[in-house]
């Protein structure tokens, strides 16, 4: 028993090792982009030479780049609210529904998550060019809003899965219509799969940059869009300052997300 419980520790052991050494390869990167942001060299030089705010100053006083990023907030802010609304629905009808072809239409939601996302780009580029939609405000909610609803379906399906459903018919047995039981009733049940298809949607479209790519135009451009085609142009550490702020804002929305959750569960 002492044997097993050495070799026990010792795989314990290497598993951690190698877990570590997993998160310094992915997160050593990110930690020298940052370090980039600060130096002093108008090169991306690691390790830099001195320190300076200069490019987060550069940054600011771009218009170009605080135009993106309001575009990007924009857009990730309607592609919430519709993912929200249009994932509720859709899985309302997924979860309590029985007509036929129900589980092909889950899987038809699912399916942008499943396809390759150049193989996606290239197809919904190919459609709004067609009808007109390309480089508009518009076609962006709705390229993002097609990325997005899949997890707006799985987060809020699963919290319907799970929520007793005799507790919305006992509301409606004590007098209350079909849609104020589940307005009342429901909907803060699954608060927390509401949440979550929230967070999820504005994240994936905040993030995206291969769909916004095609859908980009002159005088429209995200900022991850933004920090391509000026990382293809100059190589300045503005581009580092940009991204180190699109990486904090993204873990601050994260933690801020851990945060409400908890206090939901209280």
């Amino acid at each position: 028993m002492l044997l097993d419980f050495d070799r026990l520790g010792s795989w314990r052991w290497v598993l951690l090792s190698i877990t570590v050494l997993v998160a310094l390869f992915l997160l050593l990167p990110i930690i020298f982009i940052a370090a980039l942001s600060f130096g002093n060299s108008q090169w991306l030089i690691f390790p830099p030479p001195g320190w300076t705010l200069r490019w987060y100053r550069e940054l600011f006083a771009d218009p170009r780049w605080l135009e993106s990023a309001w575009t990007s907030a924009q857009i990730a802010v309607c592609v919430t609210v519709l993912s929200v609304v249009i994932g509720l629905l859709a899985s309302l009808a997924l979860t309590r529904g029985t007509f036929r072809g129900r589980e092909a239409l889950r899987a038809l939601f699912i399916t942008p998550m499943i396809l390759p996302v150049v193989v996606l780009a290239v197809a919904l580029y190919a459609f709004f060019l067609r009808i007109g939609l390309n480089g508009t405000m518009l076609g962006f909610v709705l390229a993002h809003l097609v990325l997005a609803l899949p997890f707006s379906v799985i987060s809020i399906s699963n919290a319907l899965e799970s929520f007793d459903k005799s507790i919305e018919d006992a509301a409606i047995l004590c007098g209350a219509a079909p849609w104020e039981a589940r307005f009342r009733v429901t909907l803060p049940a699954i608060g927390h799969g509401l949440f979550a298809a929230a967070v999820f949607s504005f994240l994936v479209s905040w993030d995206e940059v291969v769909v916004a790519i095609f859908m980009a135009s002159p005088t429209l451009q995200t900022l991850p869009v933004k920090i391509w085609t000026t990382l293809r142009q100059d190589l300045t550490p503005v581009i580092a300052a940009a991204s180190t702020l699109l990486v904090l804002f993204t873990i601050a929305l994260m933690l801020a997300a851990v945060v409400v959750r908890k206090g939901m569960k209280r």
